[in-house]
């Protein structure tokens, strides 16, 4: 049997991870600036993450939902005082794509309704509901399509109210920093009337943060830079440091029913071992104010070039945008200078590295790639 050819594969085997580096097969060493998708918060390999899960393992590693798990309250209250969110509830899965379903699915529950407004250029998963909020029509199948969703432009308040005062919206969703559609950032003033026009309409206001949480952008969420609170928050990637762990905030209003959500594998032992370690780590090592100050000392240092279109970010979520195609820069980084990083569309480098990323690194990055735009 083969796996399922669906990946862009580069002919690298990492196989062993510390700090910001990983080594591959031939133990060549490279700089990690994409963290596996922004998962890796707290660094490859971290000690103390070692040790917690380590024990947890050897304590026990999975039982159901049918029993107490002291751990998920435990990681709860963490999560609460990391997020200043200390009144709200938490529901826990696998993964940013089943969180944001069921957050999605709450709404609907809570208000009656069933369509969503969602933002061009957005990204929200790969499972249903997910799928459909996403604004890319090539993962977009038939079945997905069936959802009822609108579409809105970001920073324009007024293409969003046209669809509420309208139609039988149950939620908008929104990321905190759109990701995969180009680090495209909600200005404060158009998340400050976003959250007015949904208590306008009564429509719950989902915001995501499975990519731009957990520190990303120098505050836990991204959003808590305009200063509102959503109905719901979405997290997963950086809160177990690549364990798979997906998770809903819920604000009060909202009433628990017995049944109404549920999942296997989510909450498990492990998983919330693991998601502990990083908290710890987060508040020990103070990572969120690493990612403002590190983010702020790569977008003031970057070179400039004729070639490079813009280059827009917060905290350690930077894109870098060209007027072409960036295929062989990213090559020339990864082969050459020994560098991973990510895209965002053809033309976008994408920076997601782990939050303990020093300036030395970042210089690091900077001066390959200076040396890659001359050539």
């Amino acid at each position: 049997m083969e796996l399922f050819d669906v990946y862009t594969l580069f002919d690298i085997v990492p196989t062993r991870g510390k700090g910001c580096y990983v080594w591959d097969q031939n133990d060549t060493q490279y700089l990690d600036l994409y963290g596996g998708h922004a998962v890796i918060s707290i660094g490859h390999s971290h000690p103390h993450y070692i040790d917690v899960v380590s024990d947890q393992l050897r304590k026990i590693g999975f039982y159901s939902n049918s029993v107490i798990n002291p751990l998920q309250s435990e990681l709860a209250k963490r999560i609460g005082k990391l997020s200043g969110l200390t009144d709200y509830s938490l529901f826990l899965c696998n993964s940013g794509a089943e969180a944001n379903e069921n957050a999605l699915k709450l709404a609907s529950f809570h208000t009656g309704r069933s369509k969503v407004v969602a933002f061009r250029h957005s990204f929200h998963g790969r499972t249903s509901g997910a799928v459909a909020v996403t604004d890319n029509p090539k993962i977009v199948s038939p079945f997905n399509s069936k959802h009822e969703v609108l579409w809105a432009e970001l920073n324009n308040i007024g293409s969003v109210e046209e669809h509420l005062k309208n139609s039988d919206v149950a939620a908008v969703i929104i990321e905190g920093v759109q990701g995969v559609g180009g680090i495209n950032i909600p200005t404060a003033d158009f998340l400050k009337q976003l959250r007015a026009t949904c208590d306008k309409y009564g429509t719950i206001l989902v915001l995501d943060e499975i990519q731009s949480g957990y520190g990303r952008t120098g505050r836990f969420f991204a959003y808590q830079h305009a200063g509102i609170r959503p109905d719901i928050v979405s997290m997963a990637k950086g809160i177990a440091n690549g364990f798979p762990v997906g998770a809903i905030l819920i604000n009060p209003m909202f009433e628990p029913v017995k049944g109404r959500l549920g999942t296997t594998f989510g909450g498990n032992y492990l998983g919330m071992a693991a998601a502990i370690a990083v908290a710890d780590v987060y508040e020990q090592e103070n990572l969120e104010k690493n990612s403002a100050e590190v983010g702020e000392y790569i977008l003031n240092h970057l070179p400039k070039s004729s070639k490079i279109k813009d280059v827009r970010g917060i905290g350690l979520m930077i894109g870098i945008e060209f007027y072409e195609p960036i295929a062989e820069i990213r090559k020339k980084l990864l082969y050459e200078h020994h560098i991973f990083t990510g895209v965002a569309g053809a033309n976008m480098i994408r920076l997601l590295p782990p939050l303990c990323l020093s300036k030395e690194q970042a210089d690091v990055f900077i001066k390959a790639f200076g040396e890659v735009l001359t050539q």
